[in-house]
């Protein structure tokens, strides 16, 4: 796991105390593409998250919440894509 993705994984482990989180590196499939900054470069990723915290909440709110614990790492020059997959212990 890259810095980048690690900071992630910390990050929303502390704001939102999931029971199961998975942060996949993608990068590597968008080689060529925009955002991407080089070989190595995290830039691009899927996180799968499932947490109590989004009980109650729209599929916008849980993605909301996702990007507030974030903070400034969603930035263009941090994390330039993000495919969230949020949903609540019970529903899976």
């Amino acid at each position: 796991m890259g810095r980048l993705a690690a900071e992630i994984e910390s990050r929303l482990m502390a704001a939102l105390t999931p029971a199961a989180l998975e942060v996949i590196d993608d990068s590597h499939e968008h080689r060529g593409h925009a955002g991407h900054r080089g070989d190595d470069a995290e830039s691009h990723f899927t996180v799968k998250i499932r947490a109590s915290a989004f009980a109650g909440l729209n599929r916008v709110a849980r993605q909301r919440a996702v990007y507030a614990a974030l903070g400034e790492l969603v930035a263009p020059d941090r994390i330039h894509a993000l495919r969230i997959i949020a949903d609540v212990p019970e529903a899976l």
